[in-house]
């Protein structure tokens, strides 16, 4: 059955149209209540957070009043980090996490993330079900007046999220002698990130932290990372990390300037915990985006690598069926399972600092682990209501792009479960690439594309 609300990362969409408005989140907050109530005899609670954008003081208020009118307290946490909801889901033992954030999308959209009582994202059965409780009868849902919900800000959020991430560092290092420029995306991590550096001995440098409900991942962070390339070579700097909107995926930036991407960190973590006998069932899941060098590199060193479709919380997935403790997204979301149930930028970062202390190499001999094969990616947006992948036109662009590239690489055209945006990538043959996917674009266009 489709979803109606959820994508593939939450609900999410342009504020104040669509599923993205006060009284969906009202709806929602009834319906989750609903869900998650184990009993009558006992108090619920649900914790809130959010990153930066102004609509999210809109959808705080309206979850709010939707879990409270169905007799759930609600712990209100303000700008926090995504992966901060989760692990505090679990340590201050709340039945139900809800992140109120768009991630890397621009300000003009939000979105709204629900993490169980496990800290886990929720499986499609139960977005299922609580999809159909959102589109019922709400009566049933409302408490009492005596057995309404509270709400309450909780002040040390921020605090307990620092203390948890620090304690991920290995216990006798510090980054002392480092200078780090860190670009905050005017997003949810802009006080705790350079906190946590700072704390543990960094020299910090911290850029894009003064949002004002506007400028959330605007020309910065993880996904326009020339700003870090510059500030790095600027202030001569030992690397750079840009986070995105929410701080639950990273991107890395060594003391020359050059971008490192998820697929590269994820490669050097998991050849490092390898080495040391720490990486769970010598195998990683990553997501069919991830550059096909990866895949090589880890195979010449017995290391398995599973491919799941696009969302970390697939990955996740595969990994809890498994003994994965390292996955995550050529983009950055990185799982470590050991520390964390969801990508999280801060702890990903660390992990990787520490392996730069430990070797005392530059961060340029350390992070660049593969040669990347060549990789084009391109966004096609689509007009509302039109459906580009089911046009002749398009399916016989990408039958002949998948025949030049066979043997030689691979093509995945997808639609993105987050914007009305049609995903073309083919890596391989430097000489093939680049055609077959300006082809599958232009056709992609031709059937309801937008320029």
């Amino acid at each position: 059955m489709a979803k109606r609300y959820f994508g593939t990362d939450g609900i999410r969409g342009r504020t104040n149209a669509g599923a993205m408005t006060a009284e969906t989140a009202l709806r929602l907050g009834m319906a989750a209540a609903r869900f998650f109530r184990r009993s009558d005899d006992e108090r619920h609670t649900v914790v809130i957070g959010k990153d930066t954008r102004l609509s999210g003081y809109m959808l705080e208020n309206a979850l709010t009043a939707g879990f409270t009118s169905a007799g759930m307290d609600v712990n209100l946490f303000g700008p926090v980090p995504t992966p901060a909801v989760a692990t505090l889901t679990r340590s201050l033992r709340a039945d139900l996490g809800v992140m109120i954030t768009a991630s890397h999308n621009p300000f003009q959209d939000n979105g709204i993330k629900l993490f169980g009582p496990d800290g886990f994202k929720l499986s499609d059965e139960a977005e299922l079900e609580i999809e159909a409780l959102i589109d019922g009868a709400q009566a049933d849902a409302l408490a009492k007046p005596e057995d309404m919900g509270r709400a309450k800000r909780v002040d040390d959020a921020q605090a307990r999220y620092v203390e948890i991430v620090k304690a991920t560092f290995p216990r006798q290092m510090r980054l002392s002698g480092l200078r780090i420029v860190v670009d905050c995306a005017n997003g949810a991590a802009y006080k705790v990130a350079p906190r946590v550096l700072w704390e543990l001995g960094a020299d910090v440098i911290p850029i894009n932290d003064a949002p004002n409900g506007f400028n959330i991942n605007e020309d910065c962070g993880a996904v326009a990372p020339q700003s870090l390339s510059e500030q790095v070579q600027k202030y001569r700097a030992d690397l750079g990390i840009a986070l995105d909107g929410d701080a639950d995926r990273v991107i890395l930036c060594d003391e020359t300037g050059k971008i490192i991407d998820g697929d590269q960190l994820i490669g050097l973590i998991a050849l490092a915990w390898k080495q040391a006998g720490k990486l769970g069932g010598d195998r990683i899941v990553t997501t069919v985006m991830s550059n096909m060098g990866l895949e090589q590199v880890l195979k010449a060193n017995g290391i398995a690598m599973e491919r799941t479709r696009v969302g970390d919380r697939y990955v996740v997935e595969a990994m809890r069926a498994g003994p994965a403790n390292v996955g995550g997204e050529q983009s950055g979301h990185i799982v470590l399972r050991d520390f964390a149930t969801t990508g999280d930028a801060l702890i990903a970062a660390l992990q990787v600092l520490a392996l730069v202390v430990e070797s005392g190499k530059p961060a340029s001999e350390l992070l660049n682990v593969f040669e990347p094969a060549p990789q084009i990616l391109r966004n096609v947006r689509y007009k509302p209501g039109a459906r580009p992948l089911s046009d002749k036109a398009v399916k016989a662009a990408i039958s002949d792009a998948e025949a030049q590239l066979d043997g030689k690489g691979r093509v995945l055209v997808r639609a993105s479960g987050t914007e009305p945006v049609i995903r073309v990538m083919a890596e391989g043959d430097r000489k093939l690439v680049g055609p077959v996917v300006d082809t599958i674009c232009e056709a992609v266009g031709d059937a309801g594309g937008q320029p």
